[in-house]
């Protein structure tokens, strides 16, 4: 039996994976705990999604690419989650700690090494992340989501895994999707879906276009939290949802085209279920660019389209939607090439393999 620490947080992103691994060591036997932060994300979803798991929280700071006063404070809160991370290591003793990345991750990989706990790190993105940077140096292995990223990456410590997508993704019912919406299904569905706290620009320009959009889709609107407009309740095939959690499988049973963020692990999803996209990526004015990187990558490959936030117009919308309509066949053809990879059975066995070696 092997126990295992995880780590990462921060977004979705930083714990999906995490949230697909703990399972499997559990259903093989194995112990697992979790590190992350007081008030992050990944304290919700682990306590939520996986109560029977012990959480153990430590300070974490924020890690800027910018000068700012915060940085001081934030130095002193690194250093804390050290020692906060070591007294947790010390007393559960892992045989190995997992970290999917963000910012909380630091402290505890740093800890790790200085109690010669093996580390394998994982990076979703196409560049890796300031908080990978700093945790390679301490970590014995480092796997990648996408091929390209290892150009990045000291080859004696880079894996390339590909992208480990939930087993539940492909069993959306259709019937089911159909009911949520009220929609028929001799019309093409359109998903439009801001990212976990919504975007309101995207969202003002669906609803700008919205009339010139049901001419050929019918809608499904994830808008965000406290970001639904009610005036817009009871539109003919038009449906929208601040957030969709258990039932997102069975709404993208039914979708045919997805306009999204470009995080990796949606983007992904996507992609295993041959949906073609439409990517608009967060801005540099709202992250270090790796959904724009992401973006181009997939753009790249033919799995889809991309419009810059800061150039998105709604005559760019729909001139790619259109764009993608015309090219719907070779799109879908062009991401039957891509194989997946890793299994998350497989990924668990590497990751304790590659730690004992």
């Amino acid at each position: 039996m092997t126990k295992i620490a995880f780590t990462g947080g921060g977004t979705v992103g930083h714990v999906s994976v995490n949230l697909s691994l703990i399972p499997t060591a559990l259903e093989e036997g194995h112990e697992a705990f979790y590190i992350g932060s007081k008030n992050g994300m990944e304290r919700e979803m682990i306590e939520s999604q996986l109560p029977e798991v012990p959480y153990h929280k430590i300070s974490s700071g924020k890690l800027r690419r910018y000068i700012s006063f915060e940085n001081i404070k934030d130095i002193f809160k690194v250093l804390k989650g050290i020692f906060d991370a070591r007294r947790i290591l010390k007393k559960e003793r892992p045989d190995l700690l997992f970290s999917k990345g963000g910012f909380v991750s630091v402290p505890v990989v740093i800890a790790a090494k200085s109690l010669k706990i093996p580390t394998i790190i994982h990076e979703s993105d196409l560049t890796p992340g300031l908080a990978n940077k700093i945790a390679l140096k301490f970590a014995k292995k480092i796997y990648t989501t996408f091929e390209d990223t290892l150009q990045y990456l000291p080859s004696d410590k880079a894996d390339f895994v590909g992208a480990t997508v939930r087993e539940d993704l492909k069993s959306g019912d259709k019937n089911r999707g159909y009911q949520l919406t009220e929609f028929k299904d001799d019309k093409k569905v359109l998903l439009i879906m801001g990212g976990s706290l919504g975007s309101k620009k995207l969202n003002d320009i669906i609803r700008d276009n919205l009339d010139a959009l049901l001419k050929n889709y019918q809608v499904i609107h994830l808008t965000g939290k406290g970001l639904l407009d009610q005036s817009l309740t009871n539109k003919e095939g038009y449906v929208q949802f601040e957030f969709v959690k258990d039932d997102l499988t069975d709404l993208l049973a039914i979708t045919d085209t997805v306009i999204s963020r470009a995080g990796s692990n949606a983007i992904y999803e996507f992609l295993a279920l041959r949906i073609p996209m439409l990517l608009i990526p967060l801005g540099l004015d709202q992250s270090r660019g790796d959904q724009i990187d992401n973006a181009k990558n997939f753009e790249s490959k033919g799995f889809g389209r991309t419009i810059p936030e800061d150039t998105l117009t709604e005559h760019k919308l729909i001139d790619q939607l259109k764009d993608i309509e015309t090219h719907r066949e070779s799109i879908i053809t062009q991401m039957q090439t891509y194989k997946e990879s890793f299994t998350r059975q497989d990924l668990f066995h590497k990751i304790v393999k590659d730690a004992n070696n």
